[in-house]
């Protein structure tokens, strides 16, 4: 059995609220297109969830109402967890999934970065792949009958992009 991951990091957040806490940032107006971008651009090729586990904050939050315009079946799972979560904490999490074969986790950087890399059996020919840019999103394909069982470099990169691939 073949299961699929979709590694979003947030879009671009506003700091035009000097009053608002990390958490409660929203997106700002470049986000707000970059996620509708990412959202089509996984509808058009077809990598939709089925499931989807979302990090607590605002931001993320508005990323994934964004991007699941194509997608409003898919359940999603919102974490306190996910928020800045290390990698290590954002793979515990992904392993404790049982009933999707394609998920999607849309968190922060560092972590959704550092993940990706340490997922990733092969870096793709990219650019800002190292750098994972707001709303870098990695679709990978691991050859296990579990999420449990993944781990590092076990994860085949099928697709990478960025917002401004598709412009």
């Amino acid at each position: 059995m073949t299961l699929h991951l979709i590694l979003m990091r947030h879009a671009k957040s506003g700091w035009d609220d000097p009053t608002l806490e990390d958490h409660d940032r929203p997106l700002n107006d470049r986000g707000q297109y970059s996620a509708s971008a990412i959202g089509k651009w996984l509808m058009e090729n077809q990598y939709v969830p089925d499931a989807a586990i979302i990090s607590s904050s605002q931001r993320t939050r508005e990323t994934w109402e964004r991007v699941r315009q194509g997608f409003l079946h898919t359940p999603a799972e919102f974490s306190q967890a996910l928020y800045l979560a290390s990698p290590d904490v954002m793979l515990g999490i992904i392993r404790k999934v049982s009933d999707a074969k394609t998920l999607l986790v849309l968190g922060h950087n560092p972590g959704t970065g550092y993940l990706a890399a340490s997922l990733a059996n092969a870096s793709p020919d990219h650019a800002q792949f190292q750098r994972y840019p707001t709303t870098a999103t990695t679709v990978f394909e691991f050859n296990q009958k579990s999420w449990e069982k993944i781990g590092p470099a076990q994860g085949r990169i099928v697709d990478f992009v960025v917002p401004r691939d598709l412009t």
